[in-house]
């Protein structure tokens, strides 16, 4: 990360690449339990979050990110009354979970309660739906509150969390997915951000083989653009126990009773083209 000149730039060493917001103001900078969270007004973008030096939410794109993580797990699941988030602090992805009136409680479980309430002041958009009486925000450990979840209890699982470095690298793991796959009901879904296909292809091979070691059937990445990430194309991979991940609900899709930005029925099923890279990388 450097800051000068009011330009906020984030390296990629591993991509030889660099990614630069222009910065009007820096609105608050703390340094959490956990990390260092810098809130920062752009020209550009909407208010900008920053975790350890590494951008996290930009008002302007990342409806990218929330819908793609929420909306085509939630419409290939043929029910999903109870969701669990694992992450997502700044609330976005709570918000298109409880979008969907089929979903009876989504239990958003962060570690870091100060990303969440910087999230409420700077982020209030994202946050507009935490006091639904469906919502539960528990700020504690992912990790241990899969290890303990009961088996079953959930349908959809979304794990909305930062790089696997540091408090996240957990969360790439085979132990935790197992944990998952238990507390997962009949044709339950997990879905991971999985980082960059093109930077990160190393991650995404190991993520996909964790999930499968860990007793889901079947895996699939989904491809989608994401300028503040590493190389501006990201994805999130879904695993599920008995249930084709190549099929959705189309006709609720079609009649979906909110609106979204990017999410629709061709957007879901592009999501699933995989280059040829991609192919070979995964065997």
């Amino acid at each position: 990360m450097t800051l000068g000149n009011d330009w906020f730039s984030e390296a990629h060493p591993d991509g030889g690449s660099a990614f630069s917001l222009k910065i009007t103001k820096k609105l608050h900078e703390e340094q959490s339990e956990y990390q260092r969270i810098e809130i920062f007004e752009t020209e550009q973008f909407g208010n900008l979050m920053t975790i350890d030096g590494l951008y996290m939410v930009s008002g302007r794109d990342n409806f990218l990110y929330h819908e793609m993580m929420t909306h085509p797990s939630l419409y290939t699941h043929p029910a999903p009354k109870n969701v669990v988030i694992i992450g997502g602090g700044d609330c976005g992805t709570l918000r298109e979970v409880l979008r969907h009136p089929e979903v009876e409680s989504a239990l958003q479980v962060e570690i870091d309660e100060r990303v969440t309430r910087l999230s409420e002041k700077y982020f209030p958009e994202l946050c507009e739906l935490n006091n639904d009486s469906r919502a539960t925000l528990y700020f504690g450990d992912g990790i241990k509150w899969m290890a303990d979840a009961k088996p079953g209890s959930v349908d959809v699982i979304i794990v909305d969390s930062t790089d696997p470095v540091g408090p996240a690298e957990g969360l790439f793991t085979e132990e935790f997915f197992r944990n998952c796959h238990r507390s997962l009901g009949p044709q339950g879904i997990i879905v991971q951000q999985s980082e960059s296909p093109l930077y990160h292809g190393k991650i995404l091979k190991a993520l996909h083989g964790a999930m499968r070691a860990a007793g889901f059937e079947a895996t699939q990445t989904l491809f989608f653009p994401q300028p503040v990430y590493p190389s501006g194309w990201w994805s999130c991979t879904m695993a599920s126990k008995g249930l084709d991940l190549k099929t959705f609900r189309e006709k609720d899709v079609a009649n979906k009773p909110f609106e979204t930005v990017y999410y629709n029925s061709d957007i879901h099923r592009a999501a699933w083209a995989m280059p040829e890279f991609f192919k070979r990388l995964l065997g």
